[in-house]
């Protein structure tokens, strides 16, 4: 009777243990709009990108405690209309080491200008199935009706769920594909979508919901290996047109370093 009561009270603690364990989350912050911040809570224009940090960002959406295991990390503070390849390659290293140490999800930090060229490339870079989520703001941190913190507890709740995989944007309440996504507003804090394919699925009060599958032939069997890279290798768009004489601007390009266009 003693062992069968010990058991009892044993089995009650793992199952108890187990049902608090929750998923580990980093957010790597960026910059953004979601970052800014400018001297008036009306102001939605005019803001400098990239100032709070993510310390801070973490600490006005408290919430996202319950949702996972938290943990930050700064890998940039900038405009995202000034990202560069070498926050492009820190980002997917980072990530690459982040799902091997056994961290469940990551939170990206991110401007909208280029959110949809990261959210591809780390689509093409990461070898886990685990979500990476992209989040950012259309409006400043320090805005009455700013919309970061909101679109910063979906992210995480997505980056949580068990049912989700690969690399997103969470933006407005609603869940768009790395291959997908398009920003079609410039000041709408409904500002993406996925012309092509439609949205993923939504996410309402911490629960996601799916329409379809995110999980693509790169997201896990990538060919495209970037652990030991020092850089990327630089790759120009060269428009043309009829009569452009675009074979002069060609040559000029490679030899100046390019190594494909």
């Amino acid at each position: 009777m003693k062992k069968l009561l010990l058991c009892m009270i044993a089995f009650f603690i793992v199952g108890a243990s187990m049902a608090e364990a929750k998923p580990k989350v980093a957010i790597l912050a960026t910059g953004g709009t979601i970052a800014g911040s400018i001297d008036s809570a009306v102001a939605t224009t005019g803001y400098t990108a990239g100032v709070v940090g993510v310390d801070v960002l973490i600490k006005a959406v408290p919430e996202i405690q319950n949702l996972a295991k938290i943990e930050g990390q700064q890998i940039a503070n900038i405009d995202s209309s000034n990202m560069r390849d070498e926050i492009w390659l820190k980002l997917a290293q980072e990530i690459n080491k982040l799902f091997a140490s056994g961290v469940d999800g990551v939170v990206i930090t991110h401007g909208t200008d280029t959110m949809e060229e990261t959210a591809y490339f780390l689509n093409l870079t990461i070898k886990s199935d685990k979500p990476v989520v992209l989040v950012g703001a259309m409006r400043p941190s320090t805005a009455i009706s700013a919309d970061g913190p909101k679109n910063l507890y979906n992210a995480v709740a997505l980056a949580a769920d068990k049912n989700a995989k690969g690399v997103m944007v969470a933006m407005n309440d609603k869940i768009q594909s790395a291959r997908g996504v398009v920003k079609t507003h410039t000041l709408n804090v409904d500002a993406f979508s996925s012309p092509d394919f439609g949205d993923m699925g939504y996410i309402v009060d911490g629960k996601v919901y799916f329409y379809n599958n995110v999980a693509k032939a790169h997201t896990k069997k990538t060919p495209f290996d970037v652990k030991n890279l020092k850089e990327l290798p630089k790759v120009d768009i060269l428009y043309s047109y009829s009569n452009d004489g675009s074979g002069v601007a060609a040559k000029a390009l490679f030899e100046n370093g390019t190594k494909g266009i």
